[in-house]
């Protein structure tokens, strides 16, 4: 039989995604046994426009999702128990995985409080999967949690597997393994590929990444423009270059989260932009840094981008002042009336905490 060509770019990196399971509720759980096997969510309040953060698979089986109103929550699941976050516990737990992270790898990409990607290709005498093995067990016996992994040759394959087995499993993808991988996918499964562009392949008979190969490169180009059709054509190969950028060299750190529906409400917005406010301070002071210039970036729901900053009169690693002026941004730059399927933060101009000075930082902002 004909050895089946592998792409030289799979041979390359060893790459572990680690994905902790439905994370805030399972703290949640985890410090209040008696909510083991019953829904759970952590988010808004039942009063207001409250939206829910996360939930625990029990509830996930209701049809209850993040970013979900918490009205439209309890209508699919009445008994559905709601517990409103606990950040600094959330943040504190992140801070022990991040170091359990680090006693295996020096490149490490966090992506939030619950995920990260780890590159392990110059582990000698090893292999991948009995590092992620180890990692899943370390977890579970300091935290009593539970992650899920994906160990592929690219990050797009790692975070594409870390899915496949949750919550708790491990799925593996190697290089021989990677075309085959990706061609009974469904295209709205490759990471950055939303609702918008899946109807658009939808309609014309782009389904699976194996109907993308149907079509020549030159052919997706014309259809979608240079960049996302290069990009398509690679990713339904199986082929991701991208290096994992380390927090060590950053210009910039952010958070952003894309939501499963559509937010139409200021107040909604504001609820789910503090965690990403959070997920942001808490990045900044795990990598021991500072940051001046706040950017705040909402996508709305055809796909259009907006971005507003500020630059501060200090650097800060400071929730509420970060927090005041996200808020602030944000009620500058939405447009009334328009549905937002993404809210984003970042800091530039960076700076380390240590040869920072010691302002005294406001909190309020009254113009930016």
């Amino acid at each position: 039989m004909e050895a089946k060509h592998i792409h030289p770019s799979l041979n390359l990196r060893k790459i572990i995604h680690v994905d902790m399971d439905a994370f805030f509720a399972s703290i949640e759980v985890r410090d209040d046994p008696k909510l083991r096997g019953l829904p759970v969510a952590v988010g808004g309040l039942v009063s207001g426009r409250g939206v829910i953060a996360t939930c625990n698979y029990e509830a996930r089986a209701f049809g209850v999702r993040s970013a979900m109103p918490t009205a439209k929550a309890l209508k699919l699941c009445p008994h559905l128990i709601l517990r409103p976050p606990r950040f600094s516990i959330y943040r504190e737990v992140s801070s022990s995985i991040q170091s359990i992270f680090k006693s295996y790898s020096d490149a490490i990409e966090p992506m939030s409080l619950d995920e990260a990607y780890l590159d392990v290709s110059h582990q000698s005498g090893r292999t991948a999967t009995s590092i992620a093995q180890d990692i899943k067990q370390e977890i579970h016996h300091k935290t009593n949690l539970t992650a899920s992994c994906g160990v592929a040759p690219n990050k797009m394959l790692a975070k594409i597997a870390s899915d496949v087995r949750k919550p708790d499993g491990i799925t593996v993808v190697t290089p021989i393994q990677a075309f085959d991988f990706m061609q009974n996918l469904k295209v709205s499964l490759i990471p950055g590929i939303g609702p918008r562009s899946t109807e658009r392949l939808e309609e014309r008979g782009i389904i699976y990444c194996r109907d993308v190969l149907q079509h020549s490169e030159v052919r997706l180009k014309q259809w979608y423009g240079t960049r996302f059709g290069a990009w398509l054509y690679l990713r339904a190969q199986g082929l991701d270059f991208r290096e994992l950028s380390s927090e060590r060299v950053r210009k910039s750190l952010g958070a952003e989260r894309t939501f499963p529906e559509n937010l139409t409400k200021l107040d909604m917005m504001e609820d789910c932009l503090r965690p990403i406010v959070d997920e942001l301070v808490a990045r900044l002071r795990q990598a021991s840094l500072r940051g001046r210039t706040l950017t705040i970036k909402i996508k709305y729901a055809d796909f259009r981008q907006q971005c507003k900053g500020y630059t501060l009169p200090f650097y800060t690693d400071k929730k509420e002042a970060t927090w005041e002026c996200a808020r602030n941004l944000l009620h500058q730059a939405y447009q009334d009336s328009r549905a937002v399927r993404l809210l984003g933060v970042s800091f530039s101009d960076l700076s380390p905490s240590q040869e920072t000075p010691n302002y005294q930082q406001p909190l309020l902002f009254d113009s930016l």
